[in-house]
């Protein structure tokens, strides 16, 4: 039914597709992690209490979230280019999907830690524990399984979001999408495209709650 050259330009499309998605990943957890942890931690309350910044972060998450991002796309391309140099291409798709993910990210972090019992941190203080260690070897270890889920969902997010940078240039399966298969009116092409997104989000998703499982086993094993 469809052509070498079709299952070429899929393969293509395919990798640019992991490609933009797997780094976009990595930079949106590198910025969210530290941003969500220090939204819970600088909480009334809590370890590191600042109310005004925690204000601030949240606000500024808050900001973020809500910017649609095909607008978020457009508005930061001097951006883009200062970054990479060129507002066009899988390169260039990488930092508006970075900057839409990383609140995404932050929020995703500060609920998971919010899950850990508070009765475990305030034991840890009971013992002598710093805040930095507080945070790595009691909040962090406590929330990994949903932690993990975490960057599952932010993953399978940022598919969509890259579907619709490559409508836009950004290359990709959206932009396959769109150039062979609604422009040249290849009904086929569209559906297999769609087929493959399909494919690769349930993939992604088993393999998420797969790890998240086979962590949270570990961690009620070793307590």
């Amino acid at each position: 039914m469809w052509s070498s050259q079709t299952w070429i330009l899929l393969w293509g499309a395919f990798l640019e597709t992991l490609y933009m998605v797997g780094f976009s990943t990595i930079l949106a957890t590198l910025g969210g992690l530290p941003l969500g942890v220090l939204l819970v931690v600088t909480a009334e309350g809590h370890i590191l209490s600042h109310p005004l910044l925690n204000r601030i972060l949240g606000s500024l998450v808050n900001v973020g979230r809500s910017i649609p991002f095909i607008i978020l796309m457009v508005a930061i391309i001097p951006f883009t280019r200062l970054v990479v140099g060129t507002s066009i291409g899988t390169s260039a798709a990488m930092v508006p999907l970075t900057v839409a993910a990383i609140p995404f990210v932050a929020r995703l972090v500060e609920s998971a830690l919010r899950e850990v019992d508070y009765g475990v941190v305030e034991a840890a203080q009971a013992m002598g524990a710093t805040p930095w260690q507080i945070i790595t070897r009691v909040l962090l270890p406590e929330a990994l399984p949903s932690l993990l889920l975490a960057v599952t969902i932010t993953t399978i997010n940022l598919i969509g979001y890259s579907a619709m940078a490559g409508a836009v240039g950004g290359g990709g399966l959206g932009d396959l999408a769109v150039r062979y298969g609604y422009q040249r009116f290849r009904v086929d092409i569209m559906l297999l495209t769609v087929l493959v997104l399909i494919l690769l989000v349930q993939c992604l998703q088993a393999l998420g709650d797969l790890g998240a499982r086979l962590v949270d086993r570990r961690r009620r094993g070793a307590s």
